[in-house]
This record gives C-alpha cells, structure tokens and sequence, in this order.
C-alpha cells in the first residue's frame, strides 16, 4: 500500500494540488501496479475533500474503488460522514496501540477506547464502508505496554475489519526487534491480515520491512522515494529492489522499470528533492566514477551487481572528473561515437583532470568541447603566452585588468581599464601591441554558450570572431569562467596572427 499522497504530503513544506493527487494516483495504480493507495486524511480541509472526490470519482469508473484508501479518526461517525460525501469506501481507522497514547493523548481507559472504536467500525458497515484500523505507536506499545497491544489485538479480532496496521509510529524499530513483535503477533493470530508500516529515523526501514517479511507480514507500506514525517517512511522503489532480489518466494507486480519515473514526477510535483546517492532512483547511483570500474566493466562487468540500471528505465554513466581516468572517457566516447588515437586520449584526459582539481563537474555533452580544444591547440606554435593577469571588478570603480605578457621570449606587463573585465583586459593587451607598433585584430563578435545538453556548469565556450588583414577568423575558448575563456581564445588569436 503506498501512502505518498497521505503519509507522503506530511512531508515538510510538501501539499499537493487537487490534480496533482490524482494524476499521482493514476500513475501509482495503472503504471506501477500498486496494490492500494492512501490518498488522504479526513476532515483535513475542503481542497482535501475536492482532491479525493476527483480521485474516488475516477476510480469508481476503473473499477479501484476497493483500492483507494483514507485515514479517519474515532470521533463519532465525523470522519464516516466525510467519506460518503467523498465517494471513498475503505477508511484506516486511527487508533491508540500504545497505552502511553491512551493514557496521555485520550485520556480514557482500554475498554472506553475500544467501545467507541467498535461504534465507528459498526456505522462504516452500515454505510458499506471497508475498515482497516491503525494501531497508532504499536511498536513502542509493543515496547512498553505488550499486555495492551494484545488485550486490543484480542478485541479486533472479533471485529468485522479487513486488516490491521502495525505502524512504526516514531521510527523506533531496529530489525531484531521488528522479527520479534511482528513474529508474537502472526503466531498468534495466524489468519489476520497485518500490514507494517515503516519509519526511516534511524535509516533501518528497508531493513526492517525485510525481517517484517520473514515475521510473516501480510502488507507493507512504502512512500515513493520515501516521503514522509521527519525522515519519512520505507521507500518504494528501495523495497520493491530488495524484495524482488533478496525474498524470491514474495510475490509483488510492481513494474519496476517506471519506478524512477514516477519518483522524478514526484519529485516535481513537490519540490522536494532526492539526493543524489539515494538509491535506485538517485542521479548518481547508476554512475562509475573510479577509472579501474570503467575499465573493470569493459572486462567481463566486473563492477556490476544486481541493480542493473536498465530494471528501472535508468541507464548506466560514466563520470568524468580527475578519478575517471581513459577507460571511462572511452566509454563516454563510445556513447558519442568518436574515436581517439592514444596521444589525443591522454591529452583529454589531463583536461578533465584539470577540471576535476577545480571540483568542476564535466559531463558527456561536454567532450566534443574539450576535444575540439584539445586538438586546436595542435594548429600553431605558442610563441605568444599570457603569463598572468588579476582581473578586478569593484563596486563604483571601473573594472581594471593587469597583464603580464610573454611576447616572444620578453616579458611585458600594462595596466588598463575598461567597461567591463574583458574590455579592460583588451585594452591592456592594446597598449602592449602599440608599444611594439604591432597591431590587433578587431574583434567583431564575441559569443559564449555552454555545451548543448550539458547539465554541469564546468564548461562555457567563448567564441570570439576577428577581422586581419580583410579575413575573418574565429577563435574558441574553454573553461569554467567566460572572461578565462575569452582571454584563451585571444592567446589562440596572438599566436595564429604571429
């Protein structure tokens, strides 16, 4: 059962649209597969009753009105009403399971809890509503108040509800103690349907859903890319990947290859954010950074596992950075199609290890870029360098550039300013040439962009366009600063004009 849409919206800072919930809830039970899904609670607000109304109404036509869940509360038949109004037939009916709660929270003994909580089971059936009953804090009940938990196990059991739901309220659970409530309970009461209901705050509920399983759990609940209160609930996409790897004998028609799909809607839909290494549906989890993997993987993938990536619509990459190495630029190569001889390879790779020591990101879209500028350094001989050069640009003072020139083999620097870095850099550089009664090219155009695709910010281009002697030429420029990439472009410009 997922409960992105009610769990889920417990989220900090996450609220769904009315559309927005039913598109989700379209995508969790037509493309997913999901057995059930929780879409809301009662009685939260009038956006709330519009959002379910359109999802049970939906539903009703789909024939899944039996798998449309909403959580309701034991407050006199309130919560029943709200739910004939809205079309919804199954409730999750919120209950204490630990006597700290009912102690503390409601103030009322076992038996009054029970008597109210059997009123609302009663009139959910005389209106054809399906209960389930949450046993709100069961696991710290279980914890500190077992005789209670079992005195209520005892009365739901003679009740005409069709399941019950353990929840991990606090997140409290470890997986040995997890194996040992759930086993007590299942031996007991073989022929009941539990569900368990994880939470991450000790990063333990994937572990703890799969020793629920070995207990003899009958349902789970999961969030997609484990939304929730504080640090959220079992994620969907990491249960399914385990179960389906790790507990064969469990059965489950979750279509995994449209898990990551539904996880970036998600993401979208909420602004909530997933991690880069979170797993299965993290940007990075499917990416080889380490050169000896990419080369490991060209010989019998050596550092592949189980999570292939092509399982959940995602494909494997290879980064490029300073650990990356040649096999993993082959690769990305390949992908491009293009091909290098040894010599041009090595070069390329010491580019991108140079921008790997800058902590720039490089990616595939950036390569054609890197090798363009790689191979056009090969077209002339520097004889002209730029040395150095400190570039300023202070509030309420024009921009003013120092350079430092090595015009072959005589080192000059000038100072100047202009109306911008790279204009005031133009002007030093001008003041140098006419000190040598040299002259400059004009610059007619000068154009930056980043790689078409390219997602990193390591890379812009500066293309600048210059007029000799009646001829244009253009000149290219790469680096991870735009002024750098220019004052590259024009060191190219010095050496072709010399």
């Amino acid at each position: 059962m997922d409960t992105t849409l009610r769990d889920g919206e417990q989220t900090s800072g996450v609220s769904f649209s009315a559309a927005e919930k039913l598109t989700i809830a379209q995508l969790l039970l037509e493309e997913l597969n999901i057995d059930r899904i929780e879409i809301a609670s009662a009685r939260v607000s009038e956006g709330e009753f519009n959002a379910v109304k359109s999802i049970t109404s939906w539903a009703e036509l789909k024939g899944y009105t039996n798998r449309i869940e909403v959580l309701t509360f034991v407050d006199g038949g309130v919560s029943i009403d709200w739910m004939k109004r809205s079309g919804a037939k199954v409730q999750n009916l919120l209950t204490k399971g630990s006597m700290n709660h009912l102690t503390h929270q409601l103030k009322k003994t076992p038996e009054q809890h029970f008597s109210e909580i059997a009123q609302i089971i009663t009139l959910a059936k005389e209106n054809d509503i399906e209960t389930n009953v949450y046993l709100e804090d069961w696991s710290n009940g279980m914890r500190n108040s077992p005789d209670y938990v079992f005195q209520f196990l005892d009365f739901l059991s003679t009740q005409p509800i069709k399941r019950i739901l353990l929840p991990d309220t606090l997140g409290v659970l470890i997986p040995s103690l997890t194996f040992e409530f759930i086993s007590k309970i299942k031996t007991k009461y073989p022929q009941i349907h539990f569900d368990f209901h994880a939470h991450n705050d000790y990063d333990l509920s994937v572990a703890n859903v799969m020793e629920a399983i070995k207990a003899g759990i009958n349902g789970l609940h999961v969030t997609v890319n484990g939304m929730g209160e504080r640090a959220g609930n079992a994620p969907l996409e990491s249960t399914v990947a385990v179960i389906n790897d790790y507990l064969p004998e469990v059965k489950i028609n979750i279509k995994e290859t449209s898990l990551y799909s539904v996880s970036k809607l998600v993401e979208t839909f909420t602004g909530y954010r997933i991690p880069a290494n979170k797993p299965i549906v993290g940007d990075n989890v499917f990416t080889q950074t380490a050169g000896i993997h990419a080369d490991g993987d060209n010989k019998n993938n050596l550092y592949f596992n189980d999570l292939l990536p092509e399982r959940f619509g995602r494909k494997r990459k290879y980064a490029l950075g300073k650990t990356s190495g040649k096999a993993n630029i082959e690769k990305n190569l390949q992908e491009l199609g293009l091909q290098l001889n040894q010599e041009d390879l090595k070069l390329v790779t010491q580019r991108i290890i140079e921008l790997g020591d800058k902590k720039e990101t490089v990616t595939k879209e950036d390569l054609p870029y890197i090798i363009s500028d790689v191979l056009d350094s090969h077209t002339y001989e520097e004889k002209i360098t730029i040395q150095s050069y400190m570039l300023v640009h202070s509030k309420g003072m024009r921009p003013s550039t120092t350079l430092s020139l090595n015009l072959n083999g005589e080192i000059i620097e000038e100072n100047a300013q202009g109306d911008g870095q790279f204009d005031a850099f133009m002007n030093a550089l001008s003041k140098i040439y006419k000190s040598k009664k040299l002259t400059l090219p004009k610059l007619i155009d000068y154009a930056v962009r980043i790689p078409p695709g390219s997602s990193s910010d390591a890379l812009c281009e500066t293309i600048i366009t210059w007029v000799n002697n009646g001829k244009e030429f253009k000149t290219r420029g790469l680096d991870s600063d735009q002024t750098v990439a220019a004052i590259i472009a024009t060191q190219k410009m010095l050496n072709i004009i010399t």
